[in-house]
């Protein structure tokens, strides 16, 4: 054999132990999981709250038909800015006008009956006294006397009751003008006719026990304005008062407002909300309402447009951060090996690599970030630690062996963007 097919012959049989070697270790890696890696950053990081809503008046007022009557004059329509005291509409006033005219009548003849009771009281007094008198002296007898009694006894409860019937005229009277300065509505605050379901000619109705009164129309003080949110019970504990928030109207695209939490609810926002009404009715979760005032709202602002805000609970500057898909949360394995009762207790941690395999490390969470959670105890900045893919951090453990995958270029270009 020559030397040159030597040297071939050795070429071959080394691409063919190399080629043994690779289809050896590609057969032995094909189920090592590949895995994501990420270093452990230092950044700021803003804890928010997303909460939906809808824009409500900080004061608003809704007007009832307060007497029964025929709406004769309706002075404003939906839109309309109006002053306090100005005129918003005016119910039929024939009748209750001649119901109080009967009423002063008869508050008149009752004054006259109380005069004539009041002079006979008098002359009965004068009467009885006189027969007292006569009496003494042994003119008149006892009978006489005690007659006459009696008499000033009669008059002085006939005044007395005929006092009282002129107190219950009077309070009737009161009620009569009461109820007719009511077929007059008047605004009680400046701002906007913001509800109107009435029209001119309809006729009014008074509420009861079970029916509500004929509701004419709503007043809104558009000048401060806030955002009623409905906020889930898991996210309320970290909403507090006077924490700041940008909020988002669908009204006005591209705009942002600011804001502050003025009111934090503390009981499940019931079903029939009114100033909720349409998003609390299509969920099944338990909300908490909580209000933010606007600053410097738009002067076109309306009741009832759809807003979104992010409620800043936290910030938190040079915080040492990981991503939060990394952060993995296990049972604890407790060695006395007792049988559970309710929850399994839960520790968080991440997965480093060692050596080609995880290892699981503890770790301390604080305000977590859109993308990003701060970590308080645990892996220091420019630690690495695993990031994903999410269905092979949910079915690893502690010392298995994985691949790491290489970032694709367009990664590096910042052609990919976590989830």
């Amino acid at each position: 054999m020559s030397k040159r097919t030597k040297i071939i012959l050795g070429l071959v049989g080394g691409v063919v132990v190399v080629g043994a070697l690779t289809a050896f270790i590609r057969g032995r890696d094909r189920d090592v999981p590949r895995v994501t890696t990420a270093k452990v950053e230092k950044m700021d990081l803003v804890s928010k709250v997303t909460a939906n809503g809808k824009i409500q008046p900080r004061r608003k007022v809704d007007l009832s038909a307060l007497v029964a009557g025929q709406i004769v004059n309706l002075a404003v329509k939906e839109g309309d800015k109006v002053k306090k005291g100005q005129l918003l509409l005016q119910i039929d006033r024939a009748q209750l006008a001649a119901q109080a005219q009967g009423r002063e009548a008869s508050l008149e003849a009752m004054r006259s009956d109380l005069q004539a009771a009041r002079s006979t009281a008098e002359q009965a007094k004068r009467d009885y006294d006189r027969s007292n008198t006569n009496y003494t002296a042994k003119i008149l007898s006892e009978a006489e006397v005690q007659k006459a009694r009696a008499s000033y006894d009669t008059a002085q409860a006939n005044l007395a009751a005929t006092d009282q019937r002129m107190r219950s005229t009077m309070a009737d009277l009161a009620a009569s003008r009461d109820s007719l300065s009511k077929t007059t509505v008047t605004s009680p605050l400046e701002g906007v006719v913001t509800f109107l379901p009435i029209k001119e000619g309809e006729v009014t109705v008074t509420g009861t026990m079970n029916n509500a009164g004929t509701r004419l129309m709503t007043v809104s003080d558009m000048a401060e304005v806030e955002a009623v949110m409905m906020v889930d019970e898991t996210s309320v504990p970290q909403v507090t008062l006077g924490q700041k928030a940008t909020l988002t109207i669908d009204a006005y695209p591209n705009q942002k407002f600011q804001g502050t939490v003025t009111e934090v609810g503390s009981s499940p926002i019931p079903k029939n909300d009114p100033d909720l009404l349409t998003l609390i009715a299509n969920s099944e979760a338990i909300n908490f309402k909580v209000k933010i005032k606007i600053d410097k709202p738009p002067d076109s602002i309306r009741p009832g447009f759809s807003v979104t805000a992010d409620i800043v609970t936290g910030r938190r500057d040079g915080a040492t951060a990981i991503p939060i898909q990394a952060l993995i949360v296990r049972d604890v394995e407790k060695k006395d090996k007792k049988p559970a009762t309710g929850r399994p207790e839960t520790e968080d941690g991440v997965y480093t690599i060692k050596e080609g395999k995880l290892v699981f490390a503890k770790v301390k969470t604080g305000i977590a970030g859109e993308l990003m959670i701060e970590v308080t105890d645990g892996p220091k900045p420019g630690q690495e630690i695993v990031t994903g893919p999410f269905k092979v951090l949910r079915q690893v453990k502690d010392g298995d062996r994985v691949i790491i995958e290489k970032e694709k270029e367009d990664d590096k270009k910042g052609g990919h963007k976590p989830a």
